[in-house]
C-alpha cells in the first residue's frame, strides 16, 4: 500500500497563519527599518528558515506501506527508548512488552496503526507534560490510549504529548476497523508513542534504533 507525498491536514491551518504573520512582521520591519537593509535582509533569512522548518515539521512523506497480519510495525518516525516487560493497568491488566519512539521535532509526526483490526478500546486522558522520556510520561501526561485486536491478538498503542507537544490528534474511533499502517493521528511538534505487544512476541528493534513509520518491523509473532 503506497501513499502520495503532501503536506500533512493537520498542518495546513498552522501554515498559512504563519506565512500571513510573518509576511506582516516583514513589512513592519522593512516599514521601519528600510534604510538598514542589513537588518531587513537578516529578517528575510530567519522567516524564510522558521517557515522552511514549519513546512518540514508537517511533512508526510511517501511511505511503502508493509502488509503483514503477523508483523508489527512502527507507528512513527523516532527513536527506540523503551523495550521492555512491564504490567499495563489500564486495558490488558496484564504483564506486556513495551516498546517506546520518542519523537523529536526534526521527525514525521504522522502516527500510524501497526497492526490492522479492530478498535476495541480508545480513550483520551487529560494530563501533565512531563518530557516525553520520562519514564512517568507514559501514565501521568496528556495522552491517547487506542487498542487493535486483528482477530489473532491485540495491541495497544498510547499516544503521549511531551513538554513541548500540546495537542494530540487522531482520527478513529471504537468499534471501527483500520487498515495496517492508516494514518490515523498527529502529534505536534515533540512525544513519544508506547506499544504494548503480547509477552510472545519476537521483537526486532534495540535501544537507540532509529525506527520509520510504516517501514520497520517492531516485532512478529511467532
Amino acid at each position: 500500500m503506497k501513499e502520495n507525498t503532501y503536506i500533512h491536514r493537520e498542518g495546513w491551518t498552522i501554515i498559512v497563519v504563519t506565512v500571513l504573520l510573518t509576511l506582516l512582521f516583514n513589512l513592519i520591519v522593512w516599514y521601519f527599518f528600510h534604510q538598514h537593509i542589513y537588518i531587513v535582509l537578516a529578517i528575510k533569512i530567519l522567516s524564510a528558515v522558521f517557515l522552511f522548518f514549519v513546512v518540514y515539521f508537517f511533512r508526510n512523506p511517501s511511505r511503502e506501506i508493509i502488509l503483514d497480519e503477523k508483523k508489527i510495525i512502527a507507528p512513527a518516525d523516532g527513536t527506540i527508548v523503551v523495550v521492555e516487560e512491564v504490567y499495563e493497568p489500564e486495558y490488558f491488566k496484564a504483564q506486556k512488552l513495551q516498546v517506546s519512539i520518542f519523537m523529536s521535532p526534526s521527525n514525521v509526526h504522522v502516527n500510524r496503526t501497526p497492526i490492522g483490526g479492530k478498535i476495541t478500546y480508545a480513550k483520551y486522558h487529560d494530563g501533565n507534560y512531563l518530557v516525553a522520556w520520562h519514564p512517568k510520561s507514559s501514565t501521568e501526561n496528556e495522552r491517547t490510549s487506542i487498542v487493535i485486536d486483528n482477530g489473532s491478538f491485540d495491541v495497544m498503542l498510547r499516544q503521549i504529548a511531551g513538554k513541548v507537544a500540546r495537542r494530540i490528534v487522531y482520527y478513529i474511533k471504537q468499534d471501527e476497523e483500520v487498515a495496517q499502517g492508516y494514518s490515523f493521528g498527529f502529534i505536534k511538534f515533540g512525544s513519544r508513542i508506547d506499544l504494548f505487544l503480547p509477552l510472545d512476541t519476537k521483537v526486532n528493534v534495540i535501544l537507540g534504533q532509529k525506527v520509520k513509520g510504516g517501514i520497520t518491523i517492531i516485532g512478529e509473532m511467532k
